[in-house]
Parts: structure tokens; sequence; C-alpha cells
């Protein structure tokens, strides 16, 4: 059977009116285009819904038994087609799935999740780790919100720069290194390194800077994770390079040293992620105005 959902209104009309021409008035319809269109419910339902008695028209058994579950399916069917986009924050209820940079999560986090307890306590933020690899899960409606130093690829993913953050060398407080007041290329390069990687990538961008000025560094180890990395800065002589606005609150909480970089490297990016099938949601729209200002505040 080919549904015409227009029926659906006409017959809804019809019920309510008792007649073809206050139905036709309704739904700003002639009157032979409300007839036709009783004729086609008619044959369709196989009932005569209206049957004339005198002057005016009277629904039949049928008609009146079904009246309100047809009203009832015409407001379903505009809720899908037309939903409201009004935002209700103190009953909305749903779980929203961030996957954000590790450093992120502890910079903007906090704030984020603060904020969202206030406006919606029925909101639930489920912050998940980055992966070793590229996923899927943002193009696959898995996770809604991404975070990290990524410049999305994908023509369907969108991809906002929230901001840009300087590095940093960062050593344990009483290293050799941090009774100067900066560090020279020649002490960088002889130093022993630790990197970043989720990958586990002994080089980055930075090796390729230093390349360019006829250097090369001695990587040691590589960490998955920021916090893995200053941990074993803090327990031995390594250096870790780092973008100084993630690193500047975890170095003062354990006691560790931030110097200037001695070269020039570009600035590290923030960029905040989701699929375009979100672009209209309201609730993902008011989340993703919240993880902008969190992150763009914690990242300064």
């Amino acid at each position: 059977m080919q549904l015409d959902l227009n029926l659906l209104a006409a017959l809804d009309a019809l019920l309510d009116e008792g007649s073809v021409a206050g139905a036709a008035d309704r739904l700003h319809v002639t009157a032979p285009a409300m007839s036709r269109s009783l004729g086609r419910i008619r044959k369709t339902t196989g009932d005569q819904i209206l049957v004339r008695t005198g002057r005016t028209m009277t629904p039949t058994p049928y008609a009146i038994a079904i009246r309100g579950q047809v009203h009832e399916l015409l407001q379903q069917v505009r809720g899908v087609l037309a939903p409201s986009r009004e935002l209700d924050l103190t009953t909305l209820e749903r779980t929203f799935t961030l996957r954000w940079h590790d450093s992120l999560v502890a910079l903007g986090g906090p704030s984020l999740l603060a904020e969202v307890r206030q406006q919606a306590p029925g909101v639930r933020l489920r912050f998940i780790a980055e992966s070793s690899v590229d996923t899927p899960e943002l193009r696959r409606g898995e996770v809604d919100l991404e975070a990290n130093a990524s410049r999305p690829t994908q023509s369907d993913v969108r991809g906002e720069l929230l901001a840009r953050t300087g590095h940093v060398v960062v050593v344990r407080q009483d290293h050799p290194l941090a009774r100067a007041e900066g560090v020279t290329l020649a002490q960088y390069t002889e130093a022993e390194h630790i990197t970043i990687s989720r990958r586990g990538r002994f080089e980055s961008a930075l090796d390729g800077a230093l390349a360019q000025l006829g250097h090369t560094r001695h990587v040691v180890a590589s960490a998955p994770t920021e916090a893995a990395g200053l941990a074993f800065v803090r327990a031995s002589d390594l250096l870790v390079t780092a973008p100084e606005s993630t690193t500047r609150s975890a170095a003062a909480d354990l006691g560790l040293t931030l110097l200037p970089l001695p070269f020039e490297l570009p600035s590290a990016p923030v960029y905040l992620s989701w699929h375009q099938r979100y672009d209209t949601d309201p609730a993902h729209a008011w989340l993703r105005e919240l993880a902008r200002t969190a992150l763009a505040e914690s990242a300064c």
C-alpha cells in the first residue's frame, strides 16, 4: 500500500470539522479538492467516514472509533517531520560520548561537566580514551565530540579551531637544566628525550624542525599520554616537549619546571570536531557551545 500522509491530515480535519467545507477551510484547500480527498479515504479504508444526514454530515461508527487514533498519529508524524527546535534543558535526558586528548579532558573536562550538571542535570558525559589508530566512531555516530590537535580530513566531519598554544620543555624541578633560565639548542639536542604519542611514535613534527636546523635529538622512550610522559620526566633526567597550555597546570602540581623551547616550532592547535548529522541538533549544539568555552578558556 502506498500511503499519502496528506490523506491523514485530511482525515483528521474531516473528523474534527464534520464537513467537507470546514475541513477545506482548515487546510486551506478548495472544497472540491477536499471532496476528492474524502473519496480517496473512503476507497482506502472501505468506509464512508462521513454520511449525509439532512444538511449535515454524520461520522460513521468506524470514523468515531478511529478519531483519537488518527489525531495522535498525525501529531506523531508532525513531530518526526517537523520536530520542535525548543530545548528544555531541565528535562533533557541524554548521554554524550566525548573522545578528547587526555590533557584536554584534564583541563576542560571538569568545567564542562560542572556547567552541564548545573544546566541539565539529566545529561551524562562519557569521556573515552583516544585510540592508537584512526577510528570511524565519529562518523558512525558513536562519538559525539572529538577534541585534539587533528584537523578533520573527511568532508562530512566538521572541525573548528578553538585555540593554539606554544610548546615548552618540561624537566623535573632539580634537573641540571632547571637551574638556568633557559636551555640552549646544544643542551636540548644532547639531552635524552621522551615523546608523547598515542601511536607509540618516536618522531614528530618537532624532529622535522630540528632537521632543518641540522640537528637531531636522542629519544629513548615514548609514552601514550601526557600524564604518563610527565611521570617519566618527574622520575628521571628526561626532557619532554609538550604544548604549554596543556602541561602548565599538571607540571605545577607535579613540581616540574617549564623551560622555553630553544628553536621555532609551529604552535599546537586545538580542534573541536563533530559529524554533520548533528549540525541542527539543539542538544548537540548546546553541548558544543559549552565545550567551546571550556576548551578555549583552558587552552589559552
